[in-house]
């Protein structure tokens, strides 16, 4: 009954992997997913299939085409004012909410959009204890038991003793004879990674764009939280000044002022040379704006790019948000100033349609 349950729940978990990996476009450009994440788990709505069934009536309810009305008349209409009448009594759409861990989110991330597993650069400060079994002793929990190694010294010890009988030749081992599989624990570093979202929150940046944001730097977290044993956040938001802020703050803060992205480049470059070694960490700047930025400042901000930002940095993102008074021009400067650049990926995101792309642009290289 135990394997019967196993292999359906097993079974259950197959379809609804499928399912969400279908559906994958429609779960990413939707936000619902990132109120129902937790620690380790995200619950994920699922359709339910409603079977049909017959309902029988009483026989003094009158078939099709039968009792008053005239020709022509929809079955079933109401021409009562729309609001009217009381509570109704048919069930709704049903939904079943589905635990999927973000490991498993991340594997069905990884396989829909093609991702190669990322080639860490920096190992430091995690450090992995690993168990591997490297010998054989005489002492040990049944479940370590090495049979091949138990049997031969029971052959040895019962060949020696004479008390092997190649006519009955039954091999019984005793105390002794029983052999163990030992290991040894070893402490190894893992690759560690920290993710340094950049965002404008100038007035031109509005609540659509900063909830596109919201959303792709989810599955940003989802993917490299599934490469990276330990992955660190910092968040920046800046008008014509930069500072660090918390999750929360950076997504809900709105400033009135103008743009300068130098600034937070600066604080960005700042915050590394601080904190995050480049030959031990992992960097991963982001930074989403929506390319309205002071007309003299982008030089200066291709320079801090070229001298200190794409050298720290295993891959830097800019992602572009369509808005209705950004003018879009720093995408297009980025792409002039470096158009060969592998450490620089850029993406245009015109609503939440094309967070999808964004995506696996962003991380499609595999740093």
């Amino acid at each position: 009954m135990v394997k019967k349950i196993e292999r359906d729940t097993r079974k259950f978990r197959q379809i609804i992997r499928g399912k969400i990996k279908k559906e994958l476009k429609k779960y990413i450009t939707r936000g619902e997913l990132i109120g129902k994440k937790g620690k380790d788990l995200v619950s994920i709505p699922i359709p339910q299939i409603e079977l049909p069934y017959f309902k029988y009536g009483t026989e003094e309810v009158g078939g099709v085409g039968q009792g008053e009305g005239e020709s022509g008349t929809p079955i079933g209409s109401d021409k009562g004012e729309p609001g009217a009448g009381t509570a109704g009594d048919q069930p709704g759409e049903h939904l079943l909410e589905v635990e999927m861990s973000i490991e498993e989110l991340a594997e069905i991330l990884g396989e829909e959009l093609e991702l190669p597993r990322i080639q860490p650069r920096g190992k430091k400060n995690i450090i992995e204890d690993k168990d591997r079994y490297t010998g054989i002793r005489r002492v040990g929990p049944e479940s370590l038991r090495h049979f091949k190694r138990t049997y031969k010294q029971a052959l040895k010890r019962q060949i020696i003793s004479g008390t092997y009988n190649i006519q009955n030749p039954r091999i019984i081992p005793i105390r002794e004879d029983k052999r163990y599989l030992s290991w040894k624990t070893t402490r190894s570093p893992e690759s560690n990674a920290v993710i340094i979202y950049m965002m404008d929150v100038s007035g031109s940046m509005g609540d659509e764009q900063k909830e596109i944001v919201r959303i792709e730097s989810f599955w940003i977290d989802t993917w490299l939280r599934f490469n990276y044993k330990g992955l660190e956040s910092r968040y920046i938001v800046h008008d014509a000044v930069a500072r660090e802020v918390n999750k929360d703050t950076f997504y809900h803060t709105r400033e009135s002022g103008g743009t300068l992205i130098s600034s937070a480049y600066e604080l960005c470059i700042k915050m590394i040379e601080k904190d995050y070694p480049a030959m031990e960490w992992n960097i991963y700047p982001f930074h989403f704006s929506d390319g309205d930025n002071y007309v003299t400042d982008n030089d200066r901000c291709t320079q801090l790019l070229e001298k200190w930002l794409l050298p720290y940095s295993n891959v830097f993102c800019y992602g572009q948000v369509a808005g209705f008074y950004g003018s879009g021009k720093f995408f297009q400067d980025l792409n002039e100033h470096f158009p060969n650049e592998e450490n620089l990926i850029t993406s245009h995101i015109n609503d939440k349609d094309e967070i999808y792309n964004s995506i696996k642009e962003f991380l499609g290289k595999g740093k």
